[in-house]
């Protein structure tokens, strides 16, 4: 039959069957996959004017809080929006380009220009009233008070 055991050929496990998975001495690039089941779409101008960017985030707790940070570098603490409910925080913005680098030979361009938004899922929820925002070089810190449930007080109860 077969004169070595590599000679044989490999069986894929279920679980490769499964999920499509291939071994690692196949040659597989997924970016040849990819490039065959969508062709390249050209965007026109009008299209990227609406592309909208998304802000990357630090979100963290203390015992009291949520804190938020994300850098918004380049716009004016006034021009950004800071929604908030009790379980989610929406920031947006725009992010304007200077008209001097429009129609330049640019090297590299990774910077994102245009309006930018995030919405956020808490994890807790927060008291909005005692809720703040500061924004210092570039850097934007929101500091959500937790809402505590089991806190508990006592009414006095008044006669007519």
């Amino acid at each position: 039959m077969f004169a070595n055991i590599e000679d044989m050929p490999k069986k894929r496990s279920f679980l490769q069957r499964l999920s499509g998975a291939r071994p690692l001495e196949e040659e597989y690039d997924a970016f040849d996959e990819e490039t065959m089941e969508a062709p390249e779409r050209h965007v026109s101008p009008r299209e990227e004017e609406r592309v909208e960017g998304q802000l990357p985030v630090d979100m963290y707790q203390t015992p009291d809080e949520i804190v938020i940070r994300t850098f918004v570098a380049g716009v004016r603490p006034d021009d950004i929006n800071v929604s908030i409910s009790r379980d989610m925080v929406v920031i947006e913005g725009a992010r304007e380009e200077h008209s001097e680098s429009v129609g330049t030979d640019y090297f590299s361009q990774e910077l994102f220009w245009g309006a930018f938004s995030r919405t956020i899922m808490l994890p807790q929820e927060i008291d909005v009233d005692g809720a703040s925002a500061s924004a210092k070089d570039g850097l934007l810190s929101l500091t959500l008070p937790k809402l505590d449930k089991t806190r508990q007080t006592k009414l006095k109860v008044r006669g007519n």
